[in-house]
C-alpha cells in the first residue's frame, strides 16, 4: 500500500473521517428515533384524553341537560379538555411531518452522498497506487537491467584481455554488451518517465484530490449540524404555536370554575324538591278532668273551661293527618304514583300532562315518517316487482299504523284530564256538577261574603262545601292555587281567588272558611 511508503498520517485522517461522518449519521438518526417517541406519546396522550372525555360526557337527551351550575361547569371543562387534547393531536402530526418526516429524508440523502465521498476517495488511492507501482516496476526494471549490463561489460574486458579467446568469443561478448546496455538504457528512460509521471499524480493527490474529498465531507458535515439546529427550532415551534389555543383552553377552564354559582344551585335545589311542608303547631292540653267534680277546699289548680263553649281550635287537634306530615328526617311515607299526575296541583298537573302529550307526539310522527317511507317502498315495489315483493311490507305497515293509534289514544287520554291552565273564575258557569259558596273571615270582624259558583271537580282539587272550615297547609306557589284540608282530613286544592285569610281571636293558626 502507499501508506507504507508516505506514512500513516494522511490515511489515519481519512479513516477518522470516516469513522466521524458515520457517528454522525448514527447521531442524526438517534434524534430522529426520539422525536418518534416524543410524537408517539403525544398521539397516546391526545387519545387518553378523548376517551376520558367520553367517559365523563355522555350523551344525553335535552331532558338531561345540566341544570347547577358546577354541572355546567364541569361540562364546560370537559369541552375545553377535549379541544386540548385536539391541540396535542396537531402537536403529533406537526411532528410527524415537519421533523420526524424530514429528518427520516435528510438522513437518506446524507448517507448517500458520505458514500459517493468515500468512494472517491479510495479511488483517488487506488489510482495513485497504481502509479506508484508503475514506478516501482519500472524502477526494479532499470536496476536488473543495470546489473546485467554491468556483467555482460566484465564478461566483454576479461575475454578481450585474454589472449587465448577467439575472436569471434570477443565479438560475441562485445554484441552482448552493446544488447544489454542497451536495454539499461531504455530502462532509465522509462523509469524515468513513471517517476516523473507518479511525482505529478501525488501531487495531484495530496494538493487537490484529498483535500477536495476532505472540503466535501467537511461540508457535508456541517449541513447535517445545521439541519439538526433547524429540526431542534421546528420541534419547539411545534409547541409554540399550539401554546396561544391552550391558553384559551385553560383560561375557557378557569372561566368555567368561576362561573359556579352556589346560591343558584341551592336556589334551583330549593326550587326542584319544596314540598310546601309546614311546622306543626303546638300540641294543645287536653284535660280529661274537666267532667270530675271539685270542692273549693281543693288545693288543685283546675283547667278553665272553654269560655262560651268554644271548642278547641281544630288545626291543633292530633290527627292521623298531622302525625303524618312530621316525617321531616323521619321515614316518609310512599308518595301516590299517579299516571296521570292527579296527587299534583292543577298547574304542576298541566305542566306534566303537556310535556307527556308533547313526547307522545314526537313518537306518533316518527311513526308516521315511517308509515310513508314504508308506502312510498310498497309504491316502488309495486311498479318495480324485481327490486322487492309488496306484500313483504304490509305487516310492518299494519304494525306502524297499530302504533300509531296507540299513540293517537294515549295523547288523547291525556288531552282529556289536562287541567284549564287558568283558574276557576267567579263569572264562569260550567255543565255538569256545581255549587255556590261564600267566603268569610274568622277575625274579630266578620268579612262580606262572596257568592261564587264551584265549577265540576277537577281530579286533585277539593270539593267545598258552604261554611266549611278547610286548613291552608300550602301557600299559592304562583299558579292560582291554594292547597287546604278539611276536618275529616282530606286535601286538595282550591283557587287561590275565592279565599281570604285573616286569624280568629284566640287562635294561634291561618284558618279559612268557605
Amino acid at each position: 500500500m502507499l501508506s507504507h511508503y508516505f506514512g500513516t498520517d494522511l490515511y489515519d485522517q481519512f479513516e477518522n473521517l470516516d469513522k466521524h461522518t458515520q457517528w454522525g449519521i448514527d447521531f442524526l438518526e438517534r434524534y430522529s428515533k426520539f422525536v418518534k417517541e416524543r410524537l408517539e406519546i403525544e398521539q397516546t396522550y391526545a387519545k387518553q384524553l378523548r376517551n376520558l372525555v367520553k367517559k365523563y360526557c355522555p350523551k344525553r337527551s335535552k331532558d338531561d341537560e345540566p341544570r347547577f351550575s358546577s354541572c355546567v361547569s364541569f361540562y364546560s371543562i370537559l369541552n375545553e379538555l377535549n379541544d386540548y387534547a385536539g391541540q396535542r393531536e396537531v402537536v403529533a402530526e406537526e411532528m410527524g411531518h415537519k421533523v420526524y418526516g424530514e429528518l427520516m429524508r435528510y438522513s437518506q440523502d446524507l448517507k448517500s452522498e458520505r458514500k459517493q465521498h468515500l468512494q472517491e476517495g479510495r479511488k483517488a488511492q487506488q489510482y495513485l497506487d497504481q502509479c506508484w507501482k508503475q514506478m516501482d516496476n519500472s524502477k526494479k526494471k532499470f536496476e536488473r537491467e543495470c546489473k546485467e549490463a554491468e556483467k555482460s561489460q566484465i564478461s566483454y574486458d576479461r575475454l578481450d584481455n585474454d589472449i587465448n579467446a577467439t575472436k569471434s568469443e570477443v565479438e560475441k561478448a562485445k554484441s552482448q554488451l552493446y544488447l544489454r546496455t542497451h536495454s539499461a538504457d531504455e530502462s532509465k528512460n522509462e523509469y524515468a518517465a513513471q517517476l516523473q509521471n507518479f511525482n505529478g499524480e501525488q501531487w495531484k493527490h495530496f494538493n487537490v484530490a484529498i483535500p477536495q474529498i476532505f472540503k466535501n465531507l467537511q461540508d457535508m458535515d456541517e449541513r447535517r449540524t445545521v439541519k439538526l439546529g433547524e429540526t431542534y427550532r421546528s420541534f419547539a415551534d411545534v409547541e409554540r404555536r399550539v401554546v396561544p389555543i391552550i391558553s384559551k383552553c385553560l383560561e375557557g377552564m378557569v372561566t368555567a370554575a368561576k362561573a359556579v354559582d352556589q346560591r343558584k344551585d341551592s336556589a334551583i335545589v330549593v326550587e326542584s324538591f319544596k314540598s310546601g311542608f309546614e311546622p306543626p303547631g303546638d300540641y294543645p292540653f287536653e284535660d280529661y278532668s274537666q267532667n270530675l267534680s271539685r270542692t273549693g277546699s281543693d288545693n288543685t289548680i283546675s283547667t278553665p273551661k272553654n269560655e262560651g263553649g268554644v271548642k278547641p281550635d281544630p288545626k291543633h287537634s292530633i290527627s292521623k293527618t298531622a302525625k303524618n306530615k312530621l316525617w321531616l328526617f323521619g321515614k316518609k311515607p310512599k308518595a301516590p304514583s299517579l299516571e296521570d299526575f292527579s296527587h299534583l296541583p292543577p298547574e304542576q298537573r298541566r305542566k306534566r300532562l303537556q310535556a307527556r302529550i308533547d313526547e307522545l307526539s314526537k313518537e306518533l310522527q316518527k311513526e308516521v315518517d315511517q308509515r310513508d317511507a314504508l308506502n312510498k317502498m310498497k309504491d316502488v315495489y309495486e311498479k318495480n316487482p324485481q327490486m322487492g315483493d309488496p306484500q313483504s311490507l304490509q305487516p310492518k305497515i299494519s304494525e306502524t299504523m297499530c302504533n300509531m293509534e296507540k299513540l293517537r289514544s294515549e295523547i288523547h287520554k291525556n288531552e282529556v284530564g289536562l287541567p284549564s291552565q287558568e283558574p276557576w273564575s267567579p263569572n264562569q258557569r260550567a255543565e255538569g256538577r256545581g255549587m255556590e259558596g261564600s267566603l268569610h273571615s274568622t277575625s274579630g270582624d266578620m268579612v262580606t261574603g262572596l257568592r261564587f259558583t264551584v265549577l265540576s271537580q277537577n281530579e286533585g282539587t277539593l270539593l267545598m262545601k258552604e261554611n266549611e272550615v278547610l286548613y291552608i297547609i300550602e301557600e299559592d306557589k304562583g299558579d292560582g292555587w291554594t292547597r287546604a284540608r278539611k276536618q275529616s282530613g282530606e286535601e286538595g286544592y282550591v283557587p287561590t281567588s275565592y279565599v281570604e285569610i285573616a286569624m280568629e281571636k284566640n287562635s294561634k293558626g291561618a284558618v279559612t272558611y268557605i
